[in-house]
């Protein structure tokens, strides 16, 4: 499979400050790759740098063989970059939004209107071309970005955060795009603090404080978690965390949602002991069990644990 992205070494600064602190990824053809973590993890301004957006302070970047830090305007043809805040313009409508970026784009006339007809459709859009842009849902407006951005056809697509603040129905509909995106062979970097957007890449990386503390399949990033898992249930979980945290055979343990996860080395073997343990104390316990990990366990436990240092 071939690369079309690569760093070594992947520095930026600001005022002495590492943002992204050395990061070293390959992003191969027709990937779906993930950059996870949460604010404040260096994933914006690594996507910035593969843009060609911002210059790196110090490392190296090829994008399809070119080399970005040299030639950064070299890859503005095959990439597409989607911001956060991306610029469409509220007072035009859905389809003047298009045709603006198609001017900006220099898309030849002769092929523009069957262009735009295909991105319409394929973003779903095609009920709402006459109405502004600042009228649209949120999901509809990023869809609606996301066209803008396809309007050039590029190999390589960066999208950073695309479905923050969207409701859960408009991000299945954006993940379907992409599904659809990558299938007709699109290379896809997608930055997402959200675990089960994760599950959704072919690969992904773990970003914390600028560095990247683990990267790989979803599968195989599961087999880096430390100790087994035990899942319980019971009406005082914040208690319960500060009793089982100092047990023996207890390696971790943190809230989810309405449930506590608590690592420990032999999941079976544990279930008494914790029981009696918050029993003693008054706790109740309604449900526990072993369960398997998901990213953000391991995510936790990477944090914890002396790789993720």
């Amino acid at each position: 499979m071939d690369i079309a992205i690569e760093t070594r070494n992947l520095r930026r600064e600001f005022n002495g400050f590492a943002a992204v602190d050395g990061i070293s990824l390959t992003v191969h053809e027709g990937e779906i790759f993930g950059l996870v973590g949460p604010d404040g993890a260096g994933k914006t301004t690594t996507l910035r740098m593969l843009s060609g957006v911002m210059r790196p302070t110090s490392g190296e970047l090829h994008i399809l063989g070119r080399d970005v830090r040299a030639d950064p305007e070299a890859i503005k043809p095959i990439v597409g970059y989607m911001p956060q805040t991306f610029g469409l313009y509220g007072e035009l409508t859905v389809l003047e939004n298009l045709e603006f970026y198609a001017d900006l784009y220099q898309v030849p006339p002769e092929v523009r209107p069957e262009r735009i007809r295909r991105l319409l459709a394929f973003a779903r859009l095609e009920p709402f071309v006459d109405r502004l842009a600042q009228n649209l849902s949120g999901g509809m407006r990023q869809k609606l970005a996301l066209a803008s951005v396809l309007i050039p056809e590029p190999s390589i697509l960066l999208l950073d955060e695309p479905t923050t603040g969207v409701d859960p129905i408009s991000r299945r509909d954006f993940w379907r795009i992409l599904y659809n995106l990558n299938t007709q062979g699109v290379t896809l970097v997608v930055s997402t603090p959200y675990m089960d957007e994760a599950e959704r890449c072919s690969r992904l990386a773990f970003m914390f404080q600028g560095k990247i503390i683990a990267a790989g399949a979803p599968d195989e990033l599961k087999k880096l978690m430390r100790g087994e898992l035990l899942e319980l249930e019971t009406p005082d979980e914040r208690r319960a965390r500060s009793l089982l945290a100092d047990l023996p055979g207890v390696m971790g343990v943190e809230i989810f949602g309405d449930r506590v996860h608590v690592v420990v080395e032999q999941a079976r073997l544990m279930i008494k002991p914790i029981c009696d343990a918050l029993v003693a104390e008054g706790l109740r316990v309604t449900k526990i069990e072993p369960i398997a990990p998901d990213l953000e366990d391991v995510f936790v436990s990477l944090l914890k644990s002396p790789r993720g240092a």
